[in-house]
């Protein structure tokens, strides 16, 4: 089909779908503290906001890069130029300050499945790992001239959702035994740090050197 990519970069892809996903932010510590502190339904309504945050970013990633594609080469490079740089400059960030996870114990009133939605809603779409990962990393997988970009841009977005629910519903089951590993264990995150690094770095210089080729 001509909105599939071949076989390796799909795995290049993957590897770096999933690295973000188990990757501590905004998004995780909501799932974790909702079923710590609220039980495993509530983590599971926020799996599910962020889940349609995603589709959401999906769609948009999806109309507004094959916009640029349609205005302008140099629009499109700009975005490429642009986001290599924020890439590199997350990369470092990553390094320097390393994975944050903050989960709050204090118990809470129970709140309602769709509140607790519309939260996870909410932190996913305004989590600028996922926008970066959305506007950055999907574009480099398409061509200035491709008719078929807004197929691929879409099959990859939905290709990284279905990536990630299953994971993120995972770490909501067993959140309890998933914080208090991530908590013991600095020297395993300061591992994701540096492969989440890496794997920023090595997208950015890729992003640069099609730019470079066109």
């Amino acid at each position: 089909m001509s909105y599939l990519p071949d076989v390796s970069i799909l795995l290049t892809f993957t590897a770096a779908g999933l690295i973000l996903t188990i990757t501590p932010g905004p998004d995780m510590t909501l799932f974790l503290s909702k079923a710590l502190t609220q039980g495993r339904k509530s983590g599971l309504a926020s799996v599910l906001g962020a889940t349609c945050g995603l589709i959401v970013h999906t769609v948009l990633a999806a109309v507004g890069v094959s916009a640029l594609l349609a205005a302008s080469d140099l629009a499109f490079t700009v975005l490429k130029i642009v986001g290599a740089a924020y890439l590199i400059w997350l990369a470092f960030q990553a390094i320097r300050n390393g994975s944050s996870l903050t989960v709050d114990p204090v118990s809470v009133p129970q709140q309602s499945f769709s509140r607790v939605w519309l939260q996870g809603l909410g932190v996913n779409i305004l989590n600028p790992k996922i926008v970066v990962f959305f506007v950055t990393f999907l574009p480099q997988f398409v061509s200035a001239s491709d008719p078929n970009a807004t197929g691929k841009l879409l099959f990859l977005g939905t290709y990284f959702v279905a990536l990630c629910l299953p994971v993120c519903v995972l770490m909501v089951l067993g959140a309890s035994a998933f914080t208090k590993f991530l908590k013991s264990s600095p020297s395993f995150m300061r591992a994701f740090d540096w492969a989440f690094a890496g794997i920023l770095g090595s997208f950015a210089f890729k992003l640069l050197m099609a730019q470079a080729n066109n």
